[in-house]
Order: structure tokens, then C-alpha cells, then sequence
């Protein structure tokens, strides 16, 4: 198979992809727009392209790890885009949380360029970025999927196919709404806790061994606990999410109250500064303001 992939986005997750497809035995270019980013990578055996078209010359595949709709068009599009580069039958591979809109419009595109194409957000942050054991969550056709199987298994530990173009990016969507309602709630939850007096570790003990408790409240009950922000996945990013998930639920014609209150939690630890933090750090506002007692 094709051994050549390129990586086009260096933040959070897209370091921790690359460096996995250079352990498997891939011949690695990456592009990012602060190439700092890129040194250790360097090192570790992969080239660097000076811009995304420069990145793509000579890869059978492409994946791109991007913050939003805007970056993604932007490196994709842009000038010096990646996609016009591409040689026929190049598979893009966009795991980035975007719009389903830009999903397929970007798909468009690539079939104009004689592209394959996924659309192949994942689940999982940090950790599970630099041990490749996310999930992909793949929209595209069965024989695109099969082509780049080997790629995503040399990243992952699970790939669900969920149908065509779009699938992805909306399942990823769904996801990240209900992460996102569970962790606000959870750092209200703990906000209350610590107001009223309890003891903060049994009472998270309570929640994590009871109907409350899952992975996600086990974990970042945890950080929010020690106040340890390190990124695992950055709050700013989790309130974009939301924004989405909003603005696709609406053309299904179903609204996400929870959503909009969630947001709201997001937006406020935004405004104190925390939007570069990991998302956990929503707890702060609610730790820091005062209890009002009746």
C-alpha cells in the first residue's frame, strides 16, 4: 500500500497522530502554521512542507487535524491549499470537528479533483492521540474506507463506518453535545459541593461509583478536583463545538436547550480566561463566585 501521509495540523491531537504513522513505519509529512511545532517531529524521522500545497506533494494519503470550518477551509483552500496539490486519486482524510455543511462541501471538491474522500472526526483526546487508541467515526464509501483502513488502524484502536459523507462529522457532533452538557453540569455539581461544605473527595466518590458515574465525569471530576488544566482538549474548542452541534440540530428541526445553557458555562469561563485551558477549567467561575446564603 501507498506509505507516504501527510499531516496537516500539528495542535493538540495532530501531533500525536503523526508521530504514531512514523512508529508504524509511514513516510510522514506534516504541515503546520507555526512550524515550531513541527521540530520535535522533525527529529523523529518525518519532513516538513513550508506550506500545506508544498505538504501533500507525493502523498497517497492526507489527514487533516484543524481547529474549525475556517482553518480547515483555510489549509484545504486557501492559498497554497492542499487540496488543489493533491494527485488524482489521493484519499483526504478531514478528522477535524467541523460542520457537516463544510464536510460536504469540501467532499464536492475533491470528487472535482478526482479525490477520494472521508470525512473521519475521533473520538478521544490527548492521551489517546499519543496512543493511538482513538475512534474514528467515518462518513464515505465502503471502498474509500477500505483503502485507508491501514492508515486509521495505525492510529486507532476502533473505526465506525456510519455512512455517507456528513455521518461523521454529525455523530462527532452529537458526541461532543452531550460531553459538553455533562461537564458543565458536573462543574456545577462541584461548585455546589464545595459552596455547601461537603467534603469535596467523598462526595466525588458518591458520583463516581454511583448512577452519575461515567468516564467522563471520572475523569474530569478528577482535574477539576486537583485544578490540574493541563490540555487534554481545550475549552475554547469544546464551546465551538456546541456552536455547531446548535446550528446542525436546527436543521433537523430539534433544538438543544441543554446546549445553549451548557454553552453559556463555556462562554462564561471564556471571558474569565480559561478558554485556552483544558475544558475542565469550566468549574472555575462557578468556584471562584461567591455562595449566596438565604
Amino acid at each position: 500500500m501507498e506509505k507516504q501521509v501527510t499531516v496537516l495540523g500539528l495542535g493538540t491531537m495532530g501531533g500525536g497522530m503523526a508521530a504514531n504513522l512514523l512508529k508504524a513505519g509511514f513516510q510522514v509529512t506534516v504541515y503546520n502554521r507555526s512550524q515550531q511545532k513541527a521540530e520535535p517531529l522533525r527529529s523523529a524521522g518525518a519532513h516538513i512542507g513550508a506550506t500545506p500545497a508544498e505538504a501533500v506533494k507525493g502523498s497517497g494519503f492526507v489527514i487533516s487535524m484543524l481547529a474549525d470550518d475556517n482553518a480547515s477551509r483555510s489549509v484545504w483552500l486557501g492559498q497554497d491549499g492542499a487540496l488543489p496539490a493533491c494527485a488524482p486519486g489521493t484519499v483526504i482524510i478531514e478528522s477535524s470537528t467541523v460542520t457537516p455543511e463544510w464536510v460536504n462541501e469540501l467532499a464536492t471538491s475533491a470528487a472535482a479533483h478526482s479525490l477520494g474522500f472521508l470525512d473521519a472526526p475521533v473520538t478521544g483526546s490527548r492521551v489517546q492521540a499519543a496512543t493511538a487508541q482513538l475512534t474514528f467515526l467515518v462518513g464515505g464509501e465502503e471502498a474509500t474506507l477500505t483503502k485507508a483502513t491501514p492508515v486509521l488502524k495505525a492510529l486507532g484502536k476502533e473505526i465506525v463506518h456510519l455512512g455517507p459523507v456528513g455521518s461523521g462529522a454529525r455523530m462527532k457532533l452529537i458526541n461532543n453535545f452531550l460531553c459538553g452538557v455533562q461537564l458543565a453540569s458536573l462543574a456545577e455539581a462541584l461548585a455546589w459541593i464545595e459552596h455547601s461544605g461537603l467534603d469535596c473527595t467523598r462526595a466525588l466518590q458518591v458520583l463516581r461509583s454511583g448512577a452519575p458515574g461515567s468516564p467522563l465525569v471520572n475523569g474530569l471530576s478528577a482535574r477539576m478536583e486537583a485544578q490540574n488544566y493541563e490540555v487534554n482538549f481545550l475549552l475554547r474548542l469544546l464551546e465551538k463545538d456546541l456552536a455547531y452541534a446548535e446550528q446542525e440540530s436546527a436543521r433537523s428541526g430539534v433544538e438543544l436547550s441543554t446546549c445553549q445553557t451548557a454553552r453559556q458555562r463555556f462562554q462564561q469561563a471564556i471571558a474569565q480566561g480559561y478558554g485556552e485551558s483544558d475544558m475542565s477549567a469550566v468549574v472555575e467561575p462557578l468556584r471562584q463566585s461567591k455562595p449566596s446564603h438565604r
